[in-house]
């Protein structure tokens, strides 16, 4: 008689999760699922929610209501003593070991080298030695197509270049999920292939993913699922192509269709402003 296989415990689940900043409400009982080695884009408007969601995931914004579980574990709140408490600076540290995050903006230390960038963290909070960080830091670096860079500072890079080196720097941890928060939106278009390109790659090798991006085609392309935000809400989410090709819901053809009519007027006038 053959045993049904266990389904995988998601690598995050997000439960009614609630988040106010004052009156406004960010967030109204968002639920998501993730699976281990899944890429999930979440695509919308500004303000709809996005980053709060994934600073929701590691705790960066601790949620008013609703849980977060990471490979099944609650993090938003610690039983103790039969009460719930907030987890301690502490265990969040612990937990943010294990959830990489790359934002929009470098946030590298201008006075460190690239190498030194990537090492601190696991020397201070895993424990590692220099030399041990050190020759983990050059494997990343050839991962991300910059093994000539490590003693460059970051101000003698391109954007593309420092936004490789932060992503080097979020894998230095060995987390097991990666957030990136719009992480090409601060670029100049030509530098934003080279990022995404390092994204594609860990998608490659099984790393699970949550992309806040306005990249469509990365989304359509790489993604498993696709997720559209709207007022603090999941509106529709479903297998990356269709849902960026045929969206179900009135709100999201709305989006798309602004979003790449939007994308294709940049294009055009690029190309006339290049124009002899």
């Amino acid at each position: 008689m053959s045993v049904a296989s266990k389904p995988a415990t998601p690598a995050v689940e997000l439960r009614n999760i609630r988040k106010s900043f004052g009156a406004t409400h960010v967030l109204k009982d968002v639920s998501l699922t993730v699976a281990p080695s899944e890429v999930v884009s979440i695509i919308g408007s500004s303000g709809s929610g996005k980053s709060t969601l994934l600073r929701c995931v590691n705790l960066l914004e601790l949620p008013d209501g609703g849980d977060v579980l990471v490979h099944g574990e609650v993090v938003n709140w610690v039983e103790s003593r039969g009460r719930r408490r907030r987890p301690s600076e502490r265990e969040l540290r612990r937990l943010r070991a294990g959830v990489g995050m790359v934002f929009q903006q470098y946030n590298l230390f201008p006075n460190m080298t690239v190498v030194e960038n990537i090492v601190e963290a696991p020397m201070a909070v895993l424990g590692k030695s220099r030399e041990e960080a050190g020759r983990d830091a050059k494997v990343l670096l050839d991962l991300v197509g910059l093994a000539d860079k490590g003693g460059s500072y970051p101000g003698e890079l391109s954007g593309g270049q420092q936004q490789r080196v932060a992503i080097a720097r979020a894998l230095a941890m060995k987390p097991r999920i990666m957030l990136f928060d719009e992480v090409t939106s601060a670029l100049d278009p030509e530098l934003v292939d080279e990022v995404l390109r390092v994204m594609q790659t860990l998608a490659r090798e099984g790393m699970t993913m949550l992309v806040v991006t306005h990249e469509m085609a990365f989304a359509e392309e790489v993604s498993d699922r696709v997720v559209f935000m709207d007022g603090g809400l999941i509106v529709e989410e479903g297998p990356a192509r269709s849902l960026v090709r045929n969206p179900q819901k009135e709100r999201t053809r709305t989006f798309l269709q602004r979003t790449l009519r939007t994308h294709a007027s940049f294009l055009n006038g690029s190309q006339e402003a290049g124009s002899p």
